[in-house]
Parts: C-alpha cells; structure tokens; sequence
C-alpha cells in the first residue's frame, strides 16, 4: 500500500475535481497523506533541515547518550514506557517562545520563522479545501481553531538516534495526535515513520524531493463528525542512522470549543413514522433538507 500523493499544482486546472476527490478520500480512508509541488521553496525546506541537524550534532547529540533513556536500554532494564527520541518543541502563534530555547542561534531562529509564516499559509490552504470537502464554509476549520489572533502553531523538533538495540524500544510508541492538521517535513534518508492502515502497520518512506507529509488529528475527526480519521501511528529506531522529524501542528486555540460541524450531525431522535410522513411529501427532494428539518426540530425552530 502507498501513501495518497496529493499533488497541489493540479487544484487550478482541469483536474482540481479529481486531485479535491483523492484528498477528501485520503482524509477518510488514511487519515495521511504525502503534499507535493506545494510552493515552499526547497532550498528553504533543506535550509531547515540542515540547521536542525546542526543543532543537534553540536548541542543534543552528547547529552542524548549519556541520558537516562540511553542507560537503561544499554542495561537491557524495561523500556516499554520510554522514546527513544531528542526532542523539543517551538511555539509560533498566538506567541513565539523560539528566541527562549537555550543555544538556538539567531540564524536558526530567523530560518524557522520564514519557514513557519510559509506552512502556516499552507496549512490554512488546506484547511479551506478539507472544509470545501466536507460541505462546509471555506474558512470553516479556521474559524473553529481560532481565538483573537488566529489559531495556533507549534513544532515538535525531533531526532531518532542512531540505535544500538531498535529492538528493544520505540522511537515513539504508536498515539494519535490530539490537535487538528499536522505537517511534517521529514528525514530524506533514514526511515522509521509508520502509520496503522486497515489493522496493518504501513511504512512511511523518507520524503523525497521535500514533500511534506499531513497527517490528521483528533480535533479533525471530532469536527468532521468522524468522516475524516485521527490514525494511529509510532516511529521506529534505526540501527544504521539517525532520523529527522520536524512536525508541525496547526491546531485549536487552547479556548476554542470543539464539536462536530452542525452540518454533518444526523438529528438526534425522531419517530420513523414522521420521518415517513415527510419523506413521502418530499420523496423526490434531497433528504439533507429532511435530516435538517428534524434538525430544527431537535432545536425548538
């Protein structure tokens, strides 16, 4: 089985239909999917990648073998609730805390500025075509995860050491996400990213030529009334090399409130023969104007 490969130059031409039908049926289906010719520029991407790696070679490497975690998987000791990960995480909107990380240079941080002002438009393109999809205003998804300045935006920086027993741990034991659209610029290089597809686990493979692979949260699938799907995914270590992971989450505003889109909630209760009763005065109608009358009625209207 192969990720959906959504490919963004093809939404302004005569295959818009078609790449809109791919992405509505790798929402429900996979909950993931791979963006290419996205119009973030590459050099931009490797820019990224290259300073991160930087970062961690000279400041995280070192510390990361001497941790807790190293030790006890060299002693062979329990590692079933550990990562085997370095990590830490960026907060970009409502406010930045990137120029409070220790050892960020100021050439880092610049970079991961551009970077963020460049996924946060796409993240809110694809948000609009995700509400596009589901029959809903196209600003319908912003609009629930915003509060006064919009919604929110963090990154998770991580590395997956090179592992000496991948055997014995994960680099991140398998969760779903719990905000709203992730977007994840990856290692090209050393795999490990796999997702639960139909009671399988599915190898993600490296990206290449700077794709970025979206995967969808628990906010998503809240709000789609469980059209789209928040899917169950973990990275696995490698023995041979060491893997990228620069996840970024466009997600809720910690006060936004959360429900299922009105539009795509069935009524609550109803007596079937009123449904019958309706039905047979509206038989050749679309039956959304049926659902939404008993709709009205669950709300007094």
């Amino acid at each position: 089985m192969s990720v959906p490969v959504i490919d963004f130059s093809t939404l302004n031409g005569d295959k818009r239909g078609e790449t809109m039908a791919l992405l509505h049926e790798a929402c429900q289906k996979w909950g993931c999917f791979l963006i290419v010719n996205h119009e973030i520029e590459g050099s931009l991407l490797e820019k990224v990648k290259q300073e991160i790696n930087s970062y961690y070679e000279e400041k995280l490497k070192e510390s990361f073998y001497q941790s807790e975690i190293a030790k006890r998987l060299e002693k062979n000791h329990n590692t079933s609730d550990i990562d085997w990960e370095s990590s830490f995480f960026i907060w970009h909107r409502p406010t930045s805390n990137i120029r409070e990380i220790p050892n960020l240079s100021q050439e880092l941080c610049q970079t991961m500025d551009v970077y963020i002002e460049k996924l946060i438009q796409l993240a809110e393109k694809l948000s609009s075509l995700m509400s596009e999809n589901l029959n809903l205003d196209k600003d319908y998804i912003k609009k629930a995860f915003s509060g006064t300045k919009g919604p929110a935006m963090g990154t998770k920086v991580a590395k997956y050491p090179q592992c000496p027993y991948p055997e014995l741990v994960k680099g991140l034991r398998e969760h779903t996400d719990a905000g709203g659209i992730i977007l994840l610029l990856q290692d090209d290089k050393v795999p490990g990213l796999e997702f639960m597809k139909d009671g399988k686990w599915v190898e993600i493979p490296p990206s290449k030529n700077n794709a970025i692979f979206v995967n969808t949260g628990d906010q998503i699938e809240v709000l789609s009334n469980g059209l789209y799907k928040s899917v169950l995914h973990r990275v696995m270590p490698d023995k041979n090399g060491s893997r990228l992971s620069i996840a970024s989450f466009y997600n809720p505003v910690g006060e936004a409130i959360i429900s299922p889109a009105s539009k795509l909630v069935y009524p609550s209760e109803y007596r079937f023969g009123d449904y019958l009763e309706l039905y047979g005065k509206t038989k050749f109608g679309d039956k959304g104007e049926r659902f939404q009358s008993f709709k009205n009625r669950d709300n007094g209207h």
